[in-house]
């Protein structure tokens, strides 16, 4: 049965079983035309997240993401964020960009290996997905509540941009199983793709939980540049690349200054190494086609652009949102990491003297590197 909750209460919009295939495939296949490769009903229990969750802040793995500890009750709760809620629609959009080579995995590798090369994540190479996703969540909602008229669908659609526990609802449908690295895996594209959910009124049919395929492999632990994966499905952000380069904008501490290498706005390091990942799935979006040849940007060139070029490049990027002075501590921090140069030495000079004291501290000891 499938059942619509309004502010009247309960009312039966089908009361026969076999009218609920029709649904399911009409959404599945509005899925499919909006280029989401996998679509998934839950209504997930999140206590046991919920506890996990609780004990990871008590030890402070958060660092400085004090959104982490707000609206806990919302957070893992079906009906928190939305009253009501009954069933979760989990969704995945792939997003390899289209231009990259056909052994992307091998091309990163090389692009880490080449100090002077910018090494930007993956998933930040075209228009920021929040964006993307949102958009495309939207239509799927229309879409479904056009099905389910006359009566009034509530809806409401989420992409990493609320107190929403993705990893862990996606996890308990047939999306994937979480992987020792914290993220989603699945067996026919690995993980690199974003997750999307549409909490809906509906009383959907579920879909049963995804059997988890990593067995003994540590692959990802082991690859950590900075040890930041301490234990199987626990990070310690305030070891984590992508925590230092994106979340944080202090002084990153000394300890992992080498670590990071050249790596100016997340880590990809434990998905690349993940073995499922010989089976992730290429984006056919345009939106996710790297900008500004930022798959192969050199660390110079890009420590040239001043405020504007930061905000007219990166205007609808990811990367948007640290702003130009992260930005430029984090390339400072990566020309530190290259081989002795007194080209370089004279580019990070003048921020030796710089107002900024997070970019004077850093630049100050990315030109002792090259003495």
């Amino acid at each position: 049965m499938v059942l619509f909750c309004g502010q009247l209460g309960i009312i039966a919009v089908m009361t026969q079983t076999h009218n609920i295939e029709p649904l399911m495939q009409h959404l599945r296949a509005s899925a499919a035309q909006l280029g989401l490769t996998h679509l998934s009903v839950s209504q997930p229990d999140l206590s046991t997240a919920r506890e996990a969750h609780l004990n990871w802040l008590a030890q402070g793995m958060h660092g400085e993401m004090s959104y982490m500890a707000r609206n806990i009750e919302g957070r893992f709760a079906i009906d928190g964020l939305v009253p009501d809620a009954l069933s979760i629609i989990s969704v995945s959009l792939p997003y390899l960009a289209p231009q990259l080579e056909a052994d992307w995995q091998n091309q990163a590798w090389r692009t880490m290996q080449t100090p002077q090369r910018a090494s930007v994540s993956r998933y930040a190479l075209g228009r920021d997905y929040h964006k993307v996703m949102r958009g495309k969540l939207q239509k799927l909602g229309q879409a479904l509540s056009e099905y389910v008229a006359p009566f009034q669908l509530q809806y409401r659609v989420f992409s990493d941009s609320a107190p929403v526990p993705e990893v862990e609802i996606a996890q308990q449908s047939a999306l994937g199983w979480r992987g020792k690295h914290t993220l989603l895996l699945n067996r026919s594209q690995g993980s690199m793709f974003f997750l999307g959910e549409l909490y809906v009124n509906l009383d959907l049919p579920i879909d049963a939980p995804a059997s988890p395929h990593c067995g003994s492999c540590t692959s990802c632990m082991d690859i950590c540049p900075t040890r930041a994966i301490v234990a199987p499905y626990q990070v310690d952000a305030r070891r984590c690349i992508s925590y230092l380069t994106i979340e944080f904008s202090g002084q990153i501490p000394h300890e992992f200054r080498r670590a990071i290498g050249n790596r100016i706005y997340g880590c990809d390091d434990c998905q690349l190494v993940c073995p499922w990942n010989k089976f992730a799935t290429r984006s056919d979006c345009a939106d996710f086609e790297a900008r500004h040849d930022l798959h192969q940007s050199d660390l110079i060139d890009l420590l040239a652009w001043d405020e504007s070029a930061f905000k007219t490049r990166m205007a609808g990027s990811a990367i948007h949102r640290i702003g130009h002075a992260q930005w430029q501590r984090n390339i400072i921090l990566a020309l530190g990491n290259c081989q002795k140069s007194a080209e370089i030495a004279a580019a990070l000079q003048p921020f030796c003297q710089h107002d900024n004291e997070v970019l004077r501290e850093q630049a100050q000891w990315s030109v002792a590197q090259h003495i």
